[in-house]
């Protein structure tokens, strides 16, 4: 049964026993966006839509939290800026793992959506998800207004629109992922923008490799974004790791998470180029330009990231600049 944005009704679906293995990957999905949602409340950045979907914490957060998610919200924003520009916005984008993310809509009020912007994450957290939309107007409004039919479905953990979908699928398990996502019109010779923002660290080694390599072998352009923990091996990240573990969550690729170098995980594609840690010296300077605004964020110092941004280009040579 599809539920309509019109008359909002949703649909419940049984959980598997992947669902529970998972618990603690999914926690950090609302860990990272409590942090988000703070962070934007207390002046950090703009997101009108982050209140409808995330709940505000009572407990304040560190400034080095605060300044880490700005750099990470800026950075990632000034890839997917550069992507749009360079294509004209005739492009795809697929967000993996996109958790609460608001991008869709931040890009819409600023007219610079892409033909169509997917986001795929575990389906218990889509649910939640789509929930908000279709009780939250200024979710919904958005999207049907870009919508071609009067009213909009959602059937199961699937939102399908125009220029917006979202996905409940698992990353593990390719050949289900591009089925949904060609399900909901995926062009495979469009341009595509994927992005990973701390996902795979909690997937093998060998299946972020799968993953990786599938995106390279399915698109004919594409750039693939991932940000990631680097230097696991220092205090801070050992910690980290030990705070995870006590909530049942074990990330299964730190080991490619001790440098840039053991992050080199993407497999060599004859005619595509790429540039781990090419996007670090372009975060960098979003920290350095808050310097001059240190009465704006009171009691913050200066943050020197070891958990850097990292791009991974899969470009044929058309592509290039």
């Amino acid at each position: 049964m599809a539920g309509s944005l019109r008359k909002p009704t949703l649909d419940s679906c049984p959980y598997s026993s992947s669902d529970t293995d998972d618990e603690g990957v999914r926690g950090t999905c609302e860990d990272a966006s409590i942090c988000k949602r703070f962070a934007v409340s207390i002046g950090y950045w703009n997101d009108p839509y982050i209140q409808h979907l995330v709940r505000l914490s009572k407990e304040r957060k560190a400034p080095e939290i605060n300044r880490g998610y700005f750099a990470r919200v800026h950075g990632i924003s000034q890839l997917i800026k550069a992507f749009l520009q360079k294509t004209e916005c005739h492009c795809q984008i697929i967000n993996l793992g996109a958790g609460m993310d608001t991008t869709f809509w931040i890009l819409k009020d600023q007219d610079l959506l892409p033909s169509k912007y997917f986001e795929v994450d575990f389906p218990v957290i889509v649910t939640r998800k789509l929930h908000s939309i279709k009780f939250k107007p200024l979710l919904s409004k958005p999207i049907l207004e870009l919508h071609s039919e009067d009213t909009l479905q959602i059937d199961g953990y699937t939102l399908d629109s125009k220029r917006y979908a979202v996905i409940g699928a698992d990353l593990r398990d390719l050949s289900e992922l591009e089925e949904k996502l060609k399900k909901c019109n995926m062009d495979t010779q469009l341009p595509t923008l994927l992005i990973t923002e701390c996902v795979l660290v909690y997937m093998t080694p060998e299946q972020s490799a799968n993953l990786i390599k599938w995106a390279a072998s399915v698109f004919g352009t594409a750039m693939f974004i991932n940000y990631e923990q680097v230097n696991m091996d220092d205090r801070f990240g050992q910690i980290m790791i030990e705070n995870l573990r006590r909530r049942q969550c074990d990330l299964a690729g730190v080991e490619t998470c001790k440098s840039l170098d053991s992050q080199d995980r993407v497999p060599r594609v004859p005619g595509r180029a790429g540039a781990p840690g090419a996007a670090h010296e372009a975060l960098l300077p979003v920290l350095g330009d808050q310097r001059g605004q240190r009465a704006r964020f009171d009691g913050d110092h200066f943050l020197t990231c070891s958990r850097l941004m990292r791009s991974q280009k899969l470009q044929p040579p058309a592509f290039q600049s």
